[in-house]
């Protein structure tokens, strides 16, 4: 049976708008110009510190990179007060739960951070795991998938497909040997997903529906 396995920022959850407000917020209180939407989509990618090399010219120093990070997510708290479930989302996971199909979520987010707001939004009682990052941020996808998948019993990662909005999910999906569908409402432009050579759509309804086939 299949088995989904999610991403949270930019894909169940909303918050691009957030994101881009808490990026030019942030830059603004490090010097940095203020960034488009449509541009943050081309040049964003992880571990973040090279997103920030793409538009400084170099690699923040350790020093530096921890001040952006600290700027940025003091920002984007603030800012995703207001960031809500993406469209149709919640009768999706509803609807693959009552099923009888497994779900889970692996997200950079924070894990404290994390269960709250799948609580608060309605949705935690859809998963049988969840996974955030409980150490630096920074990274990329790949390892915390890996542990992430060992810790599901009885999944075969054959089986398993990770929907997210970033070439990092579909590279992520790779290492554990499992499909991915990338989502364009979130971090990414069509155009820098496509390059990732794994199904890309519009609307997490024809996420899951792409899902169900590359895993029959």
């Amino acid at each position: 049976m299949a088995h989904l396995v999610w991403d949270w920022n930019g894909t169940l959850f909303h918050d691009i708008d957030a994101v881009i407000e808490a990026t030019n917020a942030s830059f603004a209180e490090l010097g940095l110009p203020a960034i488009t939407l449509e541009r943050y989509r081309e040049l964003y990618c992880v571990p973040v510190p090279r997103f920030y090399e793409r538009l400084m010219g170099r690699l923040p120093t350790e020093q530096e990179w921890e001040v952006m990070d600290e700027t940025f997510h003091r920002h984007y708290w603030r800012c995703a007060e207001t960031s809500g479930l993406a469209e149709g989302a919640a009768d999706l996971l509803a609807s693959w739960q009552s099923a009888g199909r497994t779900q889970s979520v692996c997200s950079l987010a924070p894990h404290d951070r994390l269960v709250p707001l799948l609580s608060e939004h309605g949705i935690a009682e859809r998963f049988v795991r969840v996974d955030g990052i409980t150490g630096p941020n920074g990274g990329s996808k790949g390892e915390h998938m890996v542990r992430h998948l060992a810790a599901l019993d009885g999944i075969a990662p054959a089986r398993t497909v990770v929907i997210g909005d970033a070439v990092d999910d579909a590279r992520a999906a790779a290492q554990v040997g499992a499909h991915a569908v990338l989502y364009t409402g979130g971090s990414h432009s069509r155009s820098s997903l496509e390059e990732a050579g794994v199904p890309v759509v519009e609307s997490l309804a024809e996420a899951v529906e792409v899902a169900r086939s590359l895993a029959a």
